[in-house]
């Protein structure tokens, strides 16, 4: 795959792809990520890449000329069908569902603001979609980008140690992922559970699946709410239910 990044700080895109599986997938070839700075196609001494906002205000806006020119430059470098993404705050949710879909694309484009914002003539004429990354304000787009790149390049054929990891993740089945234990089997008077450690299969998968039913259900009940599930997570989750609703009238029963 091949990734592209606009962004006025090439370095903090380089520097922070070095480490972990995103760069042994670019250390192997099976990622390929490109930086182009806004600032290489200005014609001024001091490589202006931001104006003040018409109408006033506080801040500094992105201008047009050299932002477009990055985004036309580095988009000539990747193959067809490459989409040209904005990452802004008023973009939609970027998902474990969106990283599957940009995953399975030649390559993208990735647009970094900063300051303000960029003038809205560089999303209506040089970008295809705007993707946030959650509900907050950040410095600029170059973390939001490495998140994008991080969550896509794990998915890819060949970049995890073990192909079942990505498929295991949270969200990877619309469920937070359940606990993990490894050695020593037991530390500081916690054991791990004995269900793990039975070599049943099946016993584990179904423990598994409660324990990520259980979690989901207590942290994010609204991806619960947003999918059907199976007859037997169903039922693990209805135990589940049924088990917290006793607990909570056995603690009443003893206020």
């Amino acid at each position: 795959m091949k990734i592209e990044v606009v962004t006025l700080f090439p370095e903090m895109i380089t520097g922070a792809l070095r480490f972990g599986v995103v760069g042994r997938a670019l250390t192997r070839g099976g990622l390929a990520v490109g930086t182009e700075d806004p600032r290489d196609h200005t014609d001024d001494a001091h490589r202006t890449v931001d104006d003040r906002p018409y109408g006033g205000g506080p801040g500094m806006v992105l201008k047009p000329e050299p932002m477009l020119a990055a985004i036309r430059a580095a988009h000539a470098r990747l193959p067809a069908g490459s989409p040209r993404i904005c990452l802004s705050a008023q973009g939609e949710r970027f998902t474990q569902e969106v990283a599957r879909e940009l995953g399975g694309l030649p390559g993208m484009l990735l647009v970094a603001g900063r300051y303000e914002g960029l003038d809205e003539r560089i999303i209506e004429l040089g970008v295809d979609r705007e993707l946030s990354v959650g509900d907050y304000v950040l410095s600029g787009g170059e973390l939001p980008a490495l998140t994008v790149i991080d969550a896509v390049a794990r998915l890819l054929p060949g970049v995890l140690g073990d192909e079942r990891s990505s498929g295991e993740d949270s969200f990877a089945q619309g469920l937070l992922d359940w606990p993990h234990y490894t050695r020593p089997e037991v530390f500081e008077g916690r054991p791990v559970p004995p269900v793990l450690l039975s070599g049943n299969h099946a016993d584990i998968a179904r423990w598994r699946l409660g324990e990520a039913l259980a979690r989901t259900w207590r942290r994010r009940p609204d991806l619960l709410l947003s999918r059907r599930v199976s007859p037997e997570a169903q039922r693990l989750l209805n135990e589940f239910l049924a088990a917290e609703a006793a607990r909570r009238a056995d603690r009443g029963s003893k206020t």
